[in-house]
């Protein structure tokens, strides 16, 4: 890895020793905003909430195992009178530390605090434009206090990024927001879809078809290119994907993984609710994926033993089902991010939100589109239940249904509620698996599982697109020298050029 590279980028050793280098950590779930979308249900405190000296022994127990960034999360995490402590407890192990808000009353004081303490980056949520963003997040004015706070952590020197969770109203506005978010001083713009759980199944309008990502997937290939331009770093989150052709761009921030390499929970990703609960990623259900609670066990303990932490370690092909099970990409995907499909249809396996799915369906005239069938219990991360509906896409693009072909309901009835690994009594492995990373079509840019000598996506020959990739990239560098050249032996105020 490079000077330049992410502390949350993973290595080979960290792969094959299952190194937690990732931590998102809800430090309560009291918060002071009303959102729409919130899958914990955030407002009021957890009951038996960690006291400072549970959550200064889980900090050990980090640090023993390797951890290197700690995202802090709630609710609101400031909410939490000692939350400055976790941080500086954080630093005093060198690990990174971020703060993820809001921004709801995050006042020139709390921001002091934090950067005492150690705060090293500060992500303030930002769902849209004042008035969806207001209304999304049930506060008025909350955006431009969110603003504000990505303004002063910017001033204060706190890397400073945005997230934003993507709904059907959020689309026409994601350029006109990332232009915004720029000028208040954001680094970094992490995306995600919102995903049905908790209050985004009670107000499933804020959720997207799965075929409207062949209408978000060019346009945010074009606003990567945009704020690239502009030094924003645009950062695709783990349930938008996959494989589509503009996954090497969306994707390859850093180099390191320059595709989708499969769901990183319990693998190097480690989530842990405010009353102790331990799950392998910080997004899941309670129910079914909680490892244990570090009042009971060192979280030590819980990473290396239970089985609930360790299903990503062991899916394959043979836990998926669906179109998934038979993907092109299955063996590498495993189905994206396990909580958007759990959430959605009770099971892990099968999930729509792909974009290459969606563009394989289209070839035939085929959309998928989702309908609530059950509400969401009202607890934190409860889920409801959608149906899946394959149908043909209409011809006047202003329908919202088109003819039915099949649902999913006869396909799921009896798999629901069932174990979530499928993989009773196996063990985890010892070592972890380095993901295979691929290589791309140069005709397509779309990534090849073997060594193709015809793109099953494209129909080109790779090899020799591969060598016209080659060669017009030996041209471009010898135009980039020649240029070079001229300009260093015609300075610029001879070519006429000067400020004058």
């Amino acid at each position: 890895m490079t000077e330049n590279t992410p502390v949350r980028s993973r290595s080979q050793d960290d792969h094959l020793n299952h190194i937690p280098v990732h931590v998102v950590w809800e430090l309560t779930l009291a918060c002071n905003l009303k959102c729409k979308h919130c899958g914990s249900r955030a407002g009021k405190i957890r009951p038996d909430e960690l006291s400072t000296e549970d959550c200064l022994e889980i900090v050990e127990g980090l640090a023993r195992l390797g951890t290197r960034e700690v995202t802090l999360i709630g609710g609101e995490a400031f909410l939490k009178s000692d939350w400055t402590r976790i941080i500086r407890a954080l630093r005093d192990h060198d690990i990174y530390c971020g703060l993820q808000t809001g921004g709801w009353a995050f006042n020139a004081k709390r921001l002091e605090a934090a950067l005492d303490a150690g705060l090293q980056g500060l992500g303030v949520s930002i769902d849209g434009l004042a008035e969806l963003h207001d209304n999304v997040r049930g506060v008025k004015g909350s955006f431009d206090m969110a603003l504000d706070v990505l303004k002063r952590a910017r001033a204060a020197g706190l890397n400073g990024s945005v997230n934003t969770q993507i709904g059907p109203a959020t689309i026409p506005q994601l350029r006109e927001l990332m232009y915004t978010i720029v000028a208040a001083g954001a680094e970094q713009w992490q995306l995600q879809l919102t995903v049905a759980m908790g209050n985004a199944v009670d107000n499933d309008e804020l959720l997207l078809q799965p075929h409207q990502l062949d209408t978000l997937f060019p346009l945010l290939a074009e606003l990567f290119d945009e704020g690239n331009e502009m030094g924003l770093t645009m950062v695709i989150g783990n349930n938008i994907g996959y494989f589509g052709p503009y996954e090497y761009k969306l994707r390859n921030i850093t180099g390191v993984n320059i595709h989708w390499t499969g769901c990183s929970a319990g693998q190097t990703v480690i989530g842990i609710e405010a009353d102790g609960a331990v799950k392998g990623c910080p997004s899941l259900p309670t129910n079914g994926y909680t490892g244990g609670n570090v009042k009971d066990l060192s979280i030590e303990e819980i990473w290396t033993k239970s089985p609930e932490i360790h299903f990503g370690r062991l899916r394959s092909r043979d836990s998926l089902w669906g179109f998934c099970k038979t993907c092109y990409y299955a063996d590498v995907c495993k189905a994206g991010c396990t909580w958007t499909s759990h959430s959605l249809l009770g099971r892990p396996g099968n999930n729509p939100y792909c974009h290459y799915r969606v563009s394989e369906l289209k070839k035939d005239g085929l959309r998928e589109r989702i309908q609530k069938v059950e509400e969401a219990g009202c607890g934190s991360f409860d889920i409801g239940r959608f149906e899946l509906i394959l149908e043909e896409i209409p011809a006047d693009p202003s329908q919202a249904k088109g003819r039915q072909i099949s649902t999913s309901e006869d396909q799921i009835h009896d798999l629901l509620v069932k174990p979530i690994s499928g993989m009773e009594g196996e063990k985890s492995p010892e070592f972890g698996k380095v993901p295979d990373l691929m290589e791309q079509c140069r005709s397509c840019n779309q990534f090849l599982l073997h060594n193709e000598k015809d793109c099953p996506h494209c129909g080109a020959d790779t090899e020799i697109a591969k060598t016209d990739y080659e060669i017009s990239l030996e041209k471009r560098k010898e135009a980039i020298n020649l240029l070079e050249k001229v300009f260093s032996e015609f300075p610029i105020e001879e070519m006429g050029m000067d400020d004058e």
